[in-house]
């Protein structure tokens, strides 16, 4: 995976600017072609709230996408942010790799 210091697009931004904006979709249409909560679109469109597999499944079949389009574009964001927060990324390079000692063992005091 590449990683970049640009951030990437959304899933919020690219169900608006590719998906709502053009076929000049309403969040109340698609919360009610979804039957997600209209209150769970808005927060979707603005970034407020992560996409799931379930969600994205529902996009998928809203939009004839796949849902595997939606999960990756929100595991982009989700690796980005992870590395571009410091307190996250400090976290994530304590973090120490295991190495394998004889042939079987494995050393997971060092």
């Amino acid at each position: 995976m590449l990683i970049t210091k640009r951030k990437p697009i959304t899933p919020g931004e690219i169900l608006v600017e590719e998906f709502m904006e053009p076929l000049g979709i309403s969040q109340t249409l698609l919360a009610e072609k979804t039957g997600l909560p209209r209150k769970h679109v808005n927060e979707l469109c603005r970034d407020r709230r992560s996409l799931t597999a379930d969600t994205a499944l529902i996009l998928s079949r809203v939009f004839g996408t796949s849902p595997e389009f939606w999960l990756n574009t929100q595991r982009r964001t989700d690796i980005w942010e992870a590395l571009n927060t410091p307190k996250r990324l400090l976290r994530i390079q304590r973090a120490k790799p295991i190495r394998r000692v004889g042939s079987r063992k494995m050393n997971l005091t060092a």
